[in-house]
This record gives structure tokens, C-alpha cells and sequence, in this order.
């Protein structure tokens, strides 16, 4: 029995040595930093905004009306001139310390723009819906430098007392969406990876300025 016994060690030690070595090597084995991107920057030369004449204006004062934009922030009239004049406004300020970089193009396509009516303002207030399309463009040959990428920039709305009390403070739907608008497109264009899909190769316009 003992030389049975020897041997069944002996096996044993050996699977133990066996299971141990793979895991004594990755101990050893050195750490993979994790990728890092950092940010492009950008030298925004032209920022344009547009408004499509298909999208759909409502001045029902609903709740929750229909259409594809929604404004009471401005006097009666062009409501597709004044989103786009708003938006303008909002992105030029949000792009206005990008000045070194690669050169770009600024296009911004409105989707979407529900702000609130005045019965949703002065009771329960909601969400300022606002969509855009985002496309950045080599400012002289108008090559897209970075695929259109869709951009849900909603805000929260105040409505009754917190509107009112907001708007003798000064902050107003414009005043407030526009302030909100200019931080979406600063962070936007500051994220990193943020043009990792582009259709150019990126990095070779990078080499050629």
C-alpha cells in the first residue's frame, strides 16, 4: 500500500505545480493601460443653424401639443426664424473659445424644438424637447470631417411659481435654452472619441495643418 500511496502523492503534487504555474505567470505579467483619447481641438471658423421649412409649427395651447416645434418664447410670428436665430446665438457663444485646432465647420440641423405652451408653463411645467444633427465640415472644401451624429438636448422646464420667480430673476425660456444649448455644443465637441466615426481620415487632415 505505501508504494500506491507514494505514487497518489506524487500525482498530486504534480497537479497542484500544473495549476499553479499559469496563475504565478499572470501575477507576474504586466498591467495593459486602458486606451485613452483625448480630445481633438478645434478651431471652429463658421457655425450654421438650420430650421426646415417641413417642420411643423404649433401654437395650440395644450398641454402636450402636436407639431415639430413649439415656441412662445418670442412675440407672434416666424417661429421657424426665431428657433434658428435662438440656436444661432447658442452656438456661436458655446463655440466661441474654440480658436486653435483643427478647422472646422459648424453645421447644426434642428429636428425637433418643443418648448413649453403657456398652460404647461404656468402650471406644471415639463421638459424643453430639443433635438439636432450635428455635422462637422472642412470650412474650404466642405468635406464632411466627422458623420452627423444625432443630439437629444433636452431641459428641464419650470413651470408655475418656478417659472414666474425665473423670469423676474431674469431667466427666461430664451435666456435659459440658450445658456443650456451652448453647453451641449461645447461638450459635444469636447468629448473625447467624438470623432471616431469619422468617413476622412482625421488624423491625416491633423498632419497637414
Amino acid at each position: 500500500m505505501k508504494p500506491l500511496r507514494l505514487i497518489a502523492a506524487m500525482m498530486m503534487g504534480l497537479a497542484v505545480s500544473a495549476c499553479a504555474t499559469p496563475d504565478t505567470a499572470s501575477r507576474n505579467a504586466p498591467l495593459e493601460a486602458p486606451e485613452r483619447v483625448a480630445p481633438i481641438a478645434l478651431d471652429v471658423q463658421s457655425v450654421t443653424v438650420s430650421v426646415p421649412r417641413t417642420l411643423e409649427v404649433s401654437e395650440k395651447n395644450r398641454y402636450y401639443p402636436g407639431g415639430d416645434i413649439v415656441w412662445r418664447g418670442d412675440a407672434p410670428g416666424n417661429r421657424h426664424a426665431q428657433v434658428q436665430a435662438m440656436v444661432q446665438a447658442a452656438m456661436e457663444l458655446g463655440t466661441a473659445d474654440m480658436t486653435l485646432g483643427l478647422p472646422v465647420a459648424v453645421e447644426v440641423e434642428i429636428t425637433r424644438f418643443h418648448a413649453l405652451t403657456e398652460k404647461a408653463r404656468y402650471t406644471v411645467g415639463g421638459v424643453h424637447d430639443i433635438e439636432f444633427i450635428l455635422t462637422l465640415k472642412d470650412p474650404v472644401s466642405g468635406a464632411i470631417i466627422a458623420a452627423p451624429r444625432e443630439i437629444k438636448a433636452d431641459l428641464k422646464a419650470f413651470g408655475g411659481t418656478q417659472a414666474i420667480q425665473a423670469e423676474q430673476r431674469g431667466q427666461t425660456q430664451k435666456v435659459r435654452i440658450t445658456g443650456h444649448l451652448a453647453e451641449v455644443i461645447a461638450a459635444e465637441l469636447n468629448e473625447p472619441g467624438s470623432f471616431q466615426s469619422a468617413n476622412l481620415g482625421i488624423m491625416g487632415l491633423i498632419n497637414d495643418l
